[in-house]
C-alpha cells in the first residue's frame, strides 16, 4: 500500500474474501466489520491520493479481541451475558490504531471473559486451529491467533 502497488480497498477486499472462504471452518471472528473496513479503506485511498501523510499502519487490516471496546460496536467478551452490550466509548488502543491508519476488520473470539487458555470456553462458538481443525488455537486470544494463522488478517 505505502508504495502505491495496491489500494487499501483491494487489501481489505482480499482479507474479506479469505474470511468469507475460511471463517465457517475456523470460527475466529465473532463479528466482521465489512462495511466499516471498506469505508476506512476508501478514506485511506483518498488520503493517499491527496498526498497526505499516512500512518505507520496504513492499509493494514487488524482484528480486535472481543474484550477491547470499539465505540458503538457490540463487545461480548465471548459471553452470552453481553451479547447486547454496545460500547459507549472506545478503548485508547483503538484510537491509537486508527490514528496510524490501521483498518479494523472485526472482533475475534476468545475464552469467555478471557478465563481460559484454549478458546474452548467461549460461550458463543468454537474456534479451531486453521492448520489442524481438530486442534485448539490456544487462548484466551484464540480467535486472534486463528485469524492471523489462517491469514484472515495480518495482525
Amino acid at each position: 500500500f505505502m508504495r502505491g502497488e495496491r489500494t487499501a480497498v483491494s487489501i481489505a477486499r482480499y482479507y474479506l474474501d479469505r474470511i468469507a472462504k475460511f471463517e465457517s471452518e475456523i470460527g475466529a471472528f465473532l463479528k466482521v466489520y465489512e462495511d466499516k473496513i471498506l469505508y476506512q479503506a476508501e478514506q485511506l485511498d483518498k488520503k493517499r491520493a491527496a498526498n497526505q501523510p499516512l500512518g505507520k499502519l496504513a492499509g493494514i487490516p487488524i482484528a480486535i479481541k472481543d474484550n477491547i471496546l470499539v465505540k458503538d460496536e457490540i463487545a461480548t467478551c465471548a459471553s452470552k451475558f453481553l451479547t447486547n452490550y454496545r460500547a459507549p466509548y472506545q478503548a485508547t488502543v483503538i484510537d491509537l490504531l486508527l490514528a496510524e491508519d490501521a483498518l479494523l476488520i472485526g472482533k475475534t473470539n476468545m475464552d469467555e471473559f478471557a478465563m481460559g487458555s484454549s478458546t474452548e470456553n467461549s460461550a458463543l462458538q468454537k474456534t479451531r486451529n486453521p492448520w489442524n481443525l481438530k486442534c485448539s488455537p490456544g487462548g484466551s486470544s484464540g480467535g486472534s491467533a486463528a485469524a492471523v494463522a489462517g491469514r484472515l488478517c495480518p495482525l
